[in-house]
């Protein structure tokens, strides 16, 4: 199943996609896609319906965040040896975790908002994990039952806040917008496996990432098994898995960052595509 959630920022509904390309208003079925809509149990619920007897929905809505009440956006570093060699950081021997701030996330689709003296705004196409059920000290081999779907991320990133400014990662990670997410949560039985889907992402038309998750230094299966030991996951966290290589940092013969009026278009195989305008930061922020 393709679950989303569409309609005006503050106010989107619940739905799913079907095989025919028409979103399916779910709100007399569940009120939202909340975590709890995400456990086996609401999963299985909503399977058992048949899309066709749900309203269509008119027209091209906006999609919204696909999941309401994502309580940790959990990420994770260098996951693409690739990625690491281009970044000049030795491929990590354990995975490298960071958060990215719940208040940077935003629709697939909305703009991505430069932040105030920002100068090295970068772009990374990234698979999301969707956890749909708690897991705490889980094992690799138990891993993967306790994901719901996967879904696209766009993991936007400040590099000189993140690498120049001293401390953490996070705060070139968590600004406003730097989190799009979408268009839907595709189910773990609809996507298979997660370590065969290939990656792209294009600036302006030109393509500037081409990559698969079967390069991923650590799998989905380790890494939610790795993060257990130390964050409890719950219904709904986000994991966002790494970036294949071309990253503005990267490019050749000097690095290129985004800048207001560029246009950012990313997809990830059977989990779909986003598209965002780039714009100047304002104090009002974006709509």
């Amino acid at each position: 199943m393709k679950l989303l959630r569409y309609g005006p920022k503050g106010q989107e509904k619940p739905g799913l996609m079907d095989a025919t390309g028409t979103i399916r208003d779910l709100s007399g079925i569940v009120s939202d896609i909340t975590p709890d809509v995400l456990s086996p149990a609401g999963l299985a619920k909503i399977a058992a319906i048949d899309p066709a007897s749900l309203p269509a929905v008119e027209g091209s809505p906006r999609y919204g965040v696909p999941i309401n009440g994502v309580r940790k956006f959990i990420a994770v570093g260098l996951n693409f040896a690739d990625h690491a060699a281009e970044s000049n950081l030795p491929i990590p021997t354990e995975p490298v975790l960071f958060t990215k701030a719940i208040s940077c996330l935003t629709g697939p689709n909305d703009p991505v908002m430069i932040p105030k003296g920002s100068e090295k705004t970068d772009w990374e196409v990234e698979l999301g994990i969707v956890i749909g059920s708690r897991a705490r000290y889980v094992s690799e081999e138990n891993a993967l039952d306790h994901v719901a779907g996967y879904v696209l991320i766009n993991d936007v990133s400040e590099r000189a806040f993140q690498i120049e400014r001293g401390g953490t990662w996070d705060k070139g990670k968590g600004c406003d917008t730097f989190g799009p997410v979408g268009p839907w949560v595709v189910t773990s039985d609809e996507v298979g496996d997660p370590q065969n889907l290939s990656m792209w992402l294009e600036v302006n038309g030109h393509r500037y990432q081409n990559g698969s998750s079967k390069t991923m230094i650590f799998t989905c299966r380790q890494l939610v098994a790795y993060i257990s030991q130390f964050i409890t996951l719950e219904p709904g966290d986000l994991i966002t898995t790494g970036t294949p290589p071309g990253v503005g940092l990267g490019q050749k013969p000097e690095p290129k960052y985004l800048k207001a009026g560029d246009v950012i278009r990313l997809g990830i195989e059977k989990l779909g595509e986003q598209r965002q305008d780039v714009v100047a930061w304002t104090q009002e922020g974006v709509a």
